[in-house]
């Protein structure tokens, strides 16, 4: 039993050093479709962002720039659930989308999230692509017959999805945070910043001990 339990917490460990890995390759060399150059002023967060939860009751706001099919955003997605959790109340999350030119699926993907998010679904709707990451990314096939399946099992109103799938002003929302990252001169996802900072932390310790700075500070 003893063995067992060695190999188990080893295995953790290689698995947590993987995904630390894989974050920070992903966050230096996945390009976005523009020059990641400041071309003016790129806003880190805008009244029409996407906040996940209740917004927290302090100053303190981490914002995440990610593409629904970058694999490492996939794999840091249960870390962010796992911050949620432990600063419920305390942050203010929010997510922006900066879908990658080199995923076939991420603009789909954006476009099924927005057009949930006309319907106070896109936290839901945020949830399931990355739960079901696995089964849809990295491949070249038309994944949008897929997320509109995951409309009617969201329970949307599919008449009014397929609308906002196809209407203008939802990719005009992603190509505004997609203008504002580049403005910024995001480089990759996922991108975070911590209270409007670039942030880039290199293990889950750093995140919390940046986040706990910043509480203490608003304090």
């Amino acid at each position: 039993m003893s063995r067992n339990l060695k190999l188990s917490g080893a295995l953790v460990a290689v698995v947590l050093l993987f995904v630390v890995s894989a974050f920070v390759w992903s966050a230096s060399r996945s390009e976005p479709s523009q020059a990641a150059t400041s071309t003016g002023q790129g806003q880190v967060v805008r009244d029409t962002s996407h906040v996940l939860g209740e917004p927290g009751r302090t100053e303190v706001t981490l914002v995440e720039f990610l593409d629904f099919e970058c694999p490492s955003c996939g794999a840091f997605h249960p870390y962010i659930e796992d911050l949620r959790q432990a600063y419920a109340g305390q942050v203010t999350f929010v997510v922006r989308q900066f879908p990658l030119p080199m995923h076939a699926n991420a603009q789909n993907a954006a476009r099924a999230a927005e057009a949930a998010a006309d319907q106070g679904q896109f936290e839901a709707m945020y949830k399931r692509l990355f739960e079901t990451q696995g089964q849809w990314g990295n491949g070249t096939a038309d994944q949008a017959p897929l997320f509109r399946t995951y409309a009617d099992e969201l329970g949307l109103d599919l008449a009014e999805y397929d609308e906002a799938v196809k209407d203008p002003a939802t990719q005009k929302r992603i190509d505004q945070d997609v203008q504002d990252g580049t403005d910024l001169g995001l480089q990759g996802t996922p991108s975070f910043f911590l209270n409007g900072e670039p942030f880039e932390p290199d293990s889950i310790e750093a995140f919390r001990a940046a986040i706990d700075q910043a509480l203490a500070d608003a304090n």
